[in-house]
C-alpha cells in the first residue's frame, strides 16, 4: 500500500489569491520546521542568513538571502535567532523601520537578563514593531504535525452533559466510599481489643452481614468502573481480560453461591441440619 507523507501535503486549499511572503531570520531547526509549515499554508517564504551561499537543508521551494536582501522582501520578519545574536539587527535599522518582528525566543533561565528579549529586540530596533509569538511551540512540533500522537485529540460524540454518564460517575464514586468505609469497620473489629469488647451475635453481625455487603458494595464498584468494557474486544489484549476483570472471578463466584444458600428452599434445609435434623434411615 502506497503511504502518503503527511508533511507533504498543504494544510490549506489552494487560493488563486497570492499569499504575502514572511521573511525567517535563521536558518535553524525551529526556522526551518517554521518554513516548512509556512509553504505548505501557501505562504512565500523567503529565508535570511549570514551566509546565504552555505545554507543547506532548507525547504523546497523557499529562498535564501542576506538578512538586508530578505528584510526587503517582507513586512513580517520572524526572528528566529538566539538574543546573544541581535546585535547586527543594528545595522538594520532602517531597512527595519515599520516591519514586524515576530520575537520567537525563550530565555534558558529565569531572569537571566534585567528585561524580556522583546523588550532588548525593541530597543535595538525602535522603528520597528515587536510581538511575541511561537514561544510555546517546539521545532519537534512543527516537524511532526499529525503524527505526533500527543497533539491528537478523540472526539467525543456522547452528550457531556448526559444523565447516564453522570449516573455512572457518582454512583462509581459512592459505591467506592461505602465500601471502604465498610472495609475499614471490618478491619477494626478483627483487632482483639475489639473483638474481645462485643458479644458474639454483633461480632457475628459485622463479620458476617457487613462483610456481604462490604463485598457486593466493592464488586459493584468495580462493575460500574468496567462498564461497556468488559465485554469488548478492543480491551481484550493478547485475547486476555483486563486485570481488574480476573479480579472479580473470586468475589463474584462467592456472591453467586451466596445467593444460592440464602434461597429459602436451600436455606430452610440448611437451617434445620444446624439445629440437628437428621435424614431418616433403617439404621
Amino acid at each position: 500500500m502506497e503511504k502518503t507523507c503527511i508533511d507533504a501535503l498543504p494544510l490549506t486549499v489552494n487560493s488563486s489569491e497570492k499569499q504575502e511572503t514572511v521573511c525567517i531570520f535563521g536558518t535553524g531547526d525551529f526556522g526551518r520546521s517554521l518554513g516548512l509549515k509556512m509553504l505548505q499554508c501557501g505562504y512565500s517564504v523567503v529565508f535570511g542568513s549570514r551566509n546565504p551561499q552555505k545554507t543547506t537543508l532548507l525547504p523546497s521551494g523557499a529562498e535564501v538571502l542576506s538578512y538586508s536582501e530578505a528584510a526587503k522582501k517582507s513586512d513580517i520578519i520572524i526572528i528566529a535567532i538566539h538574543r546573544e545574536h541581535y546585535d547586527f539587527l543594528t545595522e538594520l535599522t532602517e531597512v527595519l523601520n515599520g516591519k514586524i518582528l515576530v520575537d520567537i525566543s525563550n530565555n534558558l533561565k529565569i531572569n537571566q537578563y534585567p528585561e524580556s528579549n522583546a523588550e532588548y529586540l525593541a530597543h535595538l530596533v525602535p522603528g520597528a514593531h515587536v510581538v511575541k509569538a511561537f514561544n510555546t511551540i517546539s521545532a519537534w512540533a512543527l516537524q511532526s504535525g499529525a503524527l505526533d500522537a500527543s497533539r491528537q485529540a478523540i472526539l467525543k460524540k456522547e452528550n457531556p452533559f448526559s444523565t447516564s454518564s453522570a449516573w455512572l460517575s457518582d454512583s462509581y464514586v459512592a459505591l467506592g466510599i461505602l465500601g471502604f468505609f465498610l472495609f475499614v469497620l471490618l478491619g477494626i473489629t478483627s483487632l482483639p481489643s475489639v473483638s474481645n469488647a462485643v458479644n458474639w451475635r454483633e461480632f457475628r453481625f459485622v463479620q458476617s452481614k457487613l462483610g456481604y455487603l462490604t463485598l457486593i458494595l466493592c464488586t459493584a464498584h468495580t462493575l460500574v468502573y468496567g462498564g461497556k468494557r468488559f465485554l469488548s474486544p478492543s480491551n481484550l489484549r493478547w485475547y486476555l481480560p483486563a486485570a481488574y476483570v480476573l479480579g472479580l472471578i473470586i468475589p463474584c463466584t462467592v456472591l453467586v453461591i451466596k445467593f444460592v444458600l440464602i434461597m429459602p428452599c436451600v436455606d430452610n434445609t440448611l437451617t434445620r441440619i444446624r439445629q440437628g435434623w437428621e435424614r431418616n434411615s433403617k439404621h
